[in-house]
């Protein structure tokens, strides 16, 4: 096909996009659904914590190393697929790592540097509530790095990845996919809700007028960084239950294993022991029963 076929095709497909009303600019989201039953989607959840405890085990005893890194615009619902994982998962071998900005320090290091101290050991599980994608995303997008750091992001990520991945760690990428409608609603309900505000950041205000930046910035990074060994799994958050269950269905179904469930233990009779005289209670400071 010649330069002027392309170019002649490439503008008959923006204008038939643009007669369609479709916006290219915007993530495409799937079309609204029925709201889940309440008992259902608690149901499916207690059926998966039984299912992630297991996975756990299996980690633990294969000494996997798992890393997981989920991604996506502000109120996308991240934060609640995270604490459904680890809700019922042992600390000491799960643990989520949520980064703050870089110091000075960190600044001047390799750009990796200061994500790796926080990968798995053998029989790890590790959470990135967002990640070294930050370069590609916020900081392209708000202008925290320069155009020739984003570039060797953009370069060097998938080998970054590639070597993790040889190094025998599973890497999960999961990309959550909000519309601006649903976006906007929930940061409305972030500011109603007092027990949420802090959730809601003068920077999300500000990222909130930079739509079309930050999906041209996903775009580019899922150009460059969705690679055969890594790729990115797209999920659609506009309902956070489905989105919930979903993520956690899918990511079951990614790591085969098996069931390693201890068997229940029996507890003996308690001993009795009355040689030993405890001080009084009146030596001791109770918190008061107010309820």
């Amino acid at each position: 096909m010649s330069k002027h076929d392309k170019d002649k095709k490439h503008h008959h497909k923006k204008h038939d996009e643009e007669e369609s009303g479709i916006d290219v600019h915007y993530e495409l989201v799937q079309d609204k659904k029925e709201k889940l039953d309440k008992k259902f989607y608690e149901k499916e959840l207690a059926k998966f914590d039984i299912e992630l405890v297991k996975l756990q085990e299996w980690i633990k005893f294969k000494k996997l190393k798992v890393v997981l890194i989920f991604e996506g615009r502000d109120a996308a619902g991240k934060g609640g697929v995270i604490k459904t994982i680890t809700e019922s998962l042992n600390p000491r071998f799960c643990r989520v790592v949520a980064l703050g900005v870089p110091t000075e320090k960190e600044k001047t290091q390799w750009y990796f540097q200061r994500y790796t101290p926080h990968l798995p050991a053998a029989g790890e599980m590790v959470l990135f509530d967002r990640s070294w994608y930050n370069r590609a995303g916020v900081e392209k997008v708000m202008g925290y790095c320069t155009e020739d750091e984003y570039l060797e992001f953009l370069r060097s990520c998938p080998e970054f990845e590639r070597m993790l991945v040889r190094s025998n760690i599973i890497l999960i990428k999961y990309w959550f996919s909000v519309s601006d409608h649903e976006q906007e609603k929930r940061f409305h309900d972030r500011i109603e809700d007092p027990t949420k505000r802090w959730k809601l950041s003068p920077m999300d205000v500000e990222s909130r007028n930079k739509w079309v930046d930050y999906s041209k910035a996903k775009d580019e990074m899922f150009a460059h960084c969705d690679i055969k060994q890594a790729p990115w799994w797209v999920v659609h958050a506009d309902d956070k239950k489905r989105a919930r269950l979903n993520c956690v269905s899918h990511l079951l179904s990614l790591i085969p294993y098996e069931d390693l469930t201890p068997e229940p233990i029996k507890l003996p009779p308690r001993k009795e022991d009355n040689s030993y005289i405890r001080p009084p209670l009146t030596d001791q400071n109770f918190v008061p029963e107010v309820y």
